[in-house]
């Protein structure tokens, strides 16, 4: 592989982390307690958060604050976390899950699961226009506040083509199969071969044995990792495409695609680790369950913490069990039915939509706000998450309402270059440092993983950070900020 394709697998955008979830509070030695900040440069999604929250206790107040490096990835953090906060009582924790790693991990995604994120679209466009009318947040968990007008203005361009797609946008399928040629060269036709190596030589070799050959490749040709329903998976998952600039005979042009990881999967996020050791069972030196089982099991559970949360935990859902992710005979069967009425009223529908010249975008309104009032959101008791400006982060030092804040300050792989000396002016007495380690980021040789990991402690030394004591994490690089 040549220089210039070396990290073409991570793609440009961020779509998830290349590590799994971790409850940054409590990476350190000890648990801090009470009021705590949290600053989470370049996560990329909302894992972490989603994984501190349900590590808080009961008197814990937890302010999470967030830096992207693009808008694209601060809308779809909004449209996952909004989804998460979805109550019980408008989607059951069961079926919330499913959607949730259908949208997260899927390139191509089912009509209904369309549907559901044009909802969500449409009342965080609400939310964020009432937040450049009220400056104030429009919901106690998400704040949007922060952000500079225009980047405001581009959220609800955002929010707005997810609710009305091109007319006639490019196939996704094509433009997958376009970074995959791209990616691997004249080893295009021996791909299935590649695909093999990647997992078995390197994922598997670095202890991600759950994910299944079968379900790797297929995401490795299509981009779909979680089926976990029978239905269709054909429609283009707008939260997964953005624009990538090219100079073109002397000319910058925009075109929209998928531009993200296209190597590491999404896996790695909820479904290499889990508390639950029985979904770590093997059998004949073959994992009995697969990295879906565990990444359903793992943000069920996260999702049961968020309701008791929020003060609506989830009633007992019979023939469920969270060991893997299937349900029992009759629960299967009741999804497979309800998956078949609701293709049916969809095909009727556009029938009878395409009888009388009528555009179906146009006739559910999603916008309105009765609509944006139909699935409300759950409000955490002392939770709140909110973005930042994405030049924002050479400023904290210089704003007084940040100095010696932050708890704990995750950066990702793709953000360590931002990082310098300044960061103790930020970070509260005894904050942890957690930097992500380029571990699976599959393209880098090891030698250069292992130059990686040592730039990321010089850069932890020289903003006062020492290596966390009994830190065994090979994903992440933790520290404590030196006491003076």
């Amino acid at each position: 592989m040549n220089a210039g394709r070396t990290l073409e697998g991570a793609g440009c955008v961020t779509w998830w982390g290349f590590g799994p979830a971790r409850d940054v509070v409590g990476a350190g030695a000890t648990r801090p307690g009470g009021e705590l900040n949290v600053l989470l440069l370049g996560s990329g999604d909302p894992r972490h958060i989603l994984k501190t929250i349900a590590g808080l206790q009961d008197t814990d107040v937890l302010h999470v604050w967030v830096i992207e490096n693009s808008m694209e990835v601060v809308a779809r953090q909004l449209l996952l976390l909004w989804l998460s906060l979805t109550s019980p009582g408008s989607m059951g924790i069961h079926e919330k899950t499913e959607v949730f790693l259908e949208v997260f991990g899927n390139s191509e995604i089912r009509c209904q699961t369309e549907e559901t994120v044009k909802r969500i679209a449409a009342q965080l466009l609400l939310s964020v226009t009432n937040t450049m009318d009220a400056h104030t947040p429009s919901h106690p968990c998400l704040d949007t506040s922060h952000l500079k007008f225009k980047e405001r203005d581009e959220l609800a361009r955002i929010f707005t083509q997810w609710q009305r797609p091109p007319f006639a946008p490019a196939s996704v399928s094509r433009a997958w199969d376009a970074r995959v040629r791209q990616h691997l060269g004249s080893r295009y036709d021996s791909r299935q071969g590649c695909f093999d190596w990647d997992l078995t030589m390197k994922l598997h070799q670095r202890g991600c044995g759950v994910i299944h050959k079968q379900q790797y490749v297929k995401w490795r040709e299509r981009g779909v990792a979680f089926e976990l329903r029978e239905g269709l998976y054909q429609i283009a998952n707008q939260s997964l495409l953005s624009t990538r600039v090219f100079n073109h005979r002397g000319d910058r042009v925009g075109l929209r695609g998928y531009w993200g990881d296209i190597v590491s999967s999404p896996y790695l996020a909820f479904g290499i680790e889990t508390e639950n050791k029985a979904l770590l069972k093997t059998q004949n030196n073959q994992y009995v369950k697969t990295a879906q089982d565990i990444s359903v099991a793992n943000v069920h559970m996260l999702f049961d913490s968020l309701a008791t949360r929020g003060g609506q935990p989830p009633a007992p859902q019979q023939g469920y069990e969270v060991v893997g992710s299937s349900c029992s005979k009759q629960t299967e069967q009741s999804q497979k039915n309800q998956d078949f009425v609701d293709n049916q009223r969809t095909s009727e529908t556009q029938e009878i939509e395409q009888a009388c010249g009528v555009n179906a975008e146009l006739t559910d309104h999603p916008e309105t706000p009765h609509n944006a009032n139909d699935r409300e959101l759950m409000n955490l008791n002392g939770v709140r998450v909110s973005f930042l400006s994405l030049d924002s982060l050479p400023k904290l030092p210089t704003k007084s309402q940040f100095s010696q804040r932050f708890n704990s300050i995750y950066c990702s792989a793709s953000m360590v270059q931002h990082l310098n000396s300044s960061l103790k002016q930020i970070a509260a007495p005894g904050a942890v440092l957690m930097i992500e380690l380029a571990r699976y980021l599959l393209d880098l040789s090891k030698e250069h993983e292992a130059a990686f990991a040592a730039r990321v402690g010089e850069i932890a030394k020289d903003a006062g950070f020492v290596s966390a004591p009994d830190s065994s994490d090979n994903s992440y690089a933790v520290f404590t900020l030196h006491q003076d």
